[in-house]
């Protein structure tokens, strides 16, 4: 009978390498900065499972430059930069506590540190391995009442630099649908819109769908009480579906609570086969087309 020990040690363990993909993907969403090891070990895993290239996600302004870097010296990967819906408002109300990653600080200072750090994130979107803009958007499950008006503040100057630059925008969504998608149309959409992490249902999707936007699916896909997410992935059209780690968190079934990497993208991308009836080679085939459109490589 294994100890406590062994089986902690199992639930922080790495997972085992799928099976490869026989048509690269892209992982749309990840976060390197985040996870154990080095930016050369997670893509040469990724690579040996056919996981050829990522997006590395900013969420702060270290993190964001962090990503810009990083793209910078690696072919295979591309940067999106941008503070976090749940980052504004930290600023505004100067919370002292550190970043999101290992690069992460920030410097408390009300609105005109809110500005700062924006004008920091448009500096950055305008860099050519830079495409996108994100992850953004508005999360009413972190960020209470309070900090609502900084929030989407924030939202609406990410829309208008990924316009300005011509980037894909990145959407953060959490418990915000109705918003997100008022705020989307106040301010005019940019050409390119990618709802990571899609947590919408059916309905949202043909909302999405109508407007064009993409919907980047993670593991979640693959827990048993996310049905709206199966049904989500069924009636998008296959044209703007993208797959996403959003690692280290999210791991997918049957690796839930585990730490998560680009390499594990074949068992989301699988899933999602599974609930269209198709076969994984052509799913991974659009995948991959779709992701590069979304982000113009």
């Amino acid at each position: 009978m294994p100890s406590n020990a062994d089986t902690r040690a199992d639930k922080n363990a790495a997972p085992p390498l799928p099976a490869p993909l026989a048509v690269p993907v892209a992982d749309s969403h990840t976060h390197l900065d985040m996870q154990s090891g080095t930016v050369e070990e997670a893509l040469a895993k990724a690579a040996s499972v056919g996981v050829t290239t990522v997006v590395q996600v900013g969420c702060d302004v270290r993190g964001s430059r962090w990503a810009a870097e990083t793209a910078a010296a690696h072919a295979g990967v591309h940067a999106a930069v941008a503070l976090h819906p749940n980052e504004a408002p930290r600023i505004v109300h100067g919370d002292p506590e550190g970043g999101w990653s290992r690069q992460g600080a920030r410097t408390p200072g009300g609105t005109g540190a809110l500005d700062e750090a924006l004008a920091e994130i448009d500096r950055l979107a305008a860099l050519p391995h830079v495409k996108g803009v994100g992850e953004t958007g508005l999360d009413h499950f972190r960020t209470g009442p309070e900090g609502k008006d900084a929030q989407e503040s924030s939202f609406r100057a990410h829309i208008e630099m990924a316009k300005r630059h011509g980037k894909a925008l990145v959407i953060h969504d959490r418990d915000a649908h109705a918003d997100v998608l008022r705020v989307l149309k106040e301010e005019g959409a940019p050409e390119r819109t990618v709802f990571h992490c899609y947590s919408g249902d059916a309905e949202m999707a043909e909302i999405c769908a109508r407007a064009g936007y993409f919907m980047s699916f993670a593991g979640n896909v693959t827990f048993k009480n996310a049905q709206n997410l199966r049904d989500a992935v069924a009636v998008a059209p296959l044209e703007l579906l993208l797959v996403e780690t959003d690692a280290p968190f999210l791991t997918p079934a049957p690796y839930r609570g585990r730490p998560n990497a680009p390499y594990l993208v074949p068992v989301t991308v699988r899933a999602m086969a599974a609930v269209r009836g198709i076969d994984e080679d052509a799913l991974a085939t659009a995948l991959g087309a779709n992701t590069a459109r979304a982000f113009g490589y």
